[in-house]
């Protein structure tokens, strides 16, 4: 199973991303396990997660959380714009389980 967070500023932007890409990952045959929440909850996420993934809007955190989760094994990405704006879950997905294949 792949664990995927997403990271938002509040954990609530991305709720329907996370809908998206859980009936992606079912649609697909995929075992994961898909949450969305804010910076400050990921934190205490790190052990259940392999891929973390930030929303557009906190792009800025993306040294920060590389710098702290990538030495884990955890690879950090930012979601691109476009697929984060149209909530496009499969392409989403396949870019969190290619991060997690590739780790």
């Amino acid at each position: 199973m792949t664990k995927i967070i997403l990271c938002c500023s509040a954990g609530m932007s991305t709720s329907l991303l996370v809908t998206k890409m859980q009936a992606a990952a079912k649609a697909q045959g995929v075992e994961t396990s898909i949450q969305a929440m804010s910076e400050a909850d990921v934190k205490n996420h790190e052990s259940e997660m392999d891929v973390l993934l930030l929303g557009p809007q906190v792009r800025f955190l993306l040294k920060k959380m590389k710098e702290k989760y990538e030495p884990m094994g955890i690879p950090v990405d930012v979601i691109p714009t476009v697929d984060y704006g149209t909530m496009n879950g499969p392409k989403v997905l396949a870019k969190a389980l290619e991060m997690a294949k590739n780790k």
